[in-house]
């Protein structure tokens, strides 16, 4: 556009030298021909628009937003329509509570009041996209800080409302994917309303009060220490009750041998250990008898 004004000017100022009394009249004719080429190099070059990847146009004329959008790739145009370019690719805003982490620089995690009356510190990422078809609704409604005016304080917003619902320990541990799923199909009922399209919200921390914190590591100690005592009872009562069985099992044998051994049974068994001596590759056995039931070994190597 601002080569049609310049070839505008020079077109006029063509014009002014022509004029009999001024004594530049000789520029006259390259100052229109040269005012001409460039205000058709204007026109020519607003006719047509190149949309990147990742964006749509959202063609604006005289002040008045067109319902039509421009997909990517070169398009020709009207020379008085203005092009917003919008970003219709996944964004994120992230809100955290670590120093130049977030969207903002400090500190910015969200601090909400759960229903113990406790004060618990949220970082979140919220991961969204504006909607092609409605590209034009949130220009003509919102413009393009999007971003400021609907992702950041209805995000914060719902969130607060939600966490109302739990307990601080809750938050952090067992409620914590039920309270995720409740604030992002909160957040994404307004989203869908103003042309913005939620894909994921990420709680990516959940900061507890340090009293509470130190409550819960005591109780998560205690029942570790609980829970390995536990095991060394159970350990110590399987000792208890094989010692036991060991010994009642003594008990037994000792019983039978002493009410079913007789004198013929220990003969026998005599005979039999004297037997597998006098076989042994390994010795010179001499087996003499010494009284009347007591045999001599005499081992030779």
């Amino acid at each position: 556009m601002i080569f049609i004004f310049i070839g505008i000017a020079l077109v006029i100022a063509g014009f002014q030298f022509g004029r009999a009394n001024f004594p530049q009249n000789r520029f006259s004719n390259p100052l229109k021909i040269g005012g001409v080429v460039v205000a058709v190099f204007g026109v020519m070059s607003s006719c047509f628009v190149t949309i990147q990847p990742g964006e749509v146009g959202v063609q604006v004329l005289f002040g008045e937003v067109q319902k039509s959008t421009l997909p990517s790739g070169l398009h020709f145009i009207n020379p008085l329509v203005k092009i917003e370019h919008f970003n219709i690719k996944t964004q994120n805003y992230t809100m955290s509570s670590v120093h130049d982490e977030g969207d903002l620089a400090g500190d910015d995690a969200i601090r909400v009041l759960a229903a113990d009356g406790l004060e618990v510190t949220i970082d979140l990422t919220v991961l969204y996209r504006v909607q092609e078809v409605k590209a034009p609704a949130v220009l003509r409604e919102i413009g393009q800080k999007y971003k400021e005016v609907i992702v950041r304080p209805v995000t914060r917003t719902k969130i607060r409302d939600n966490a109302v619902n739990y307990d601080a320990v809750s938050l952090y541990s067992t409620k914590r994917d039920e309270f995720q799923a409740r604030i992002f199909s909160d957040i994404q009922k307004i989203f869908q309303s103003r042309g913005l399209e939620l894909e994921q919200l990420l709680v990516r921390n959940i900061t507890l009060p340090k009293s509470v914190k130190e409550t819960i590591e005591s109780k998560i100690n205690a029942e570790q220490e609980s829970q390995k005592m536990q095991f060394v009872l159970a350990k110590e009562k399987q000792e208890a009750d094989r010692k036991r069985v060991e010994a009642q099992g003594i008990a037994d044998y000792q019983k039978i041998i002493s009410t079913n051994l007789t004198a013929n049974q220990l003969q026998y068994e005599m005979i039999k250990a004297q037997k597998e001596l006098a076989l042994s590759p390994n010795s010179k056995i001499v087996i003499m008898g010494s009284g009347k039931d007591m045999p001599l070994i005499l081992n030779h190597q």
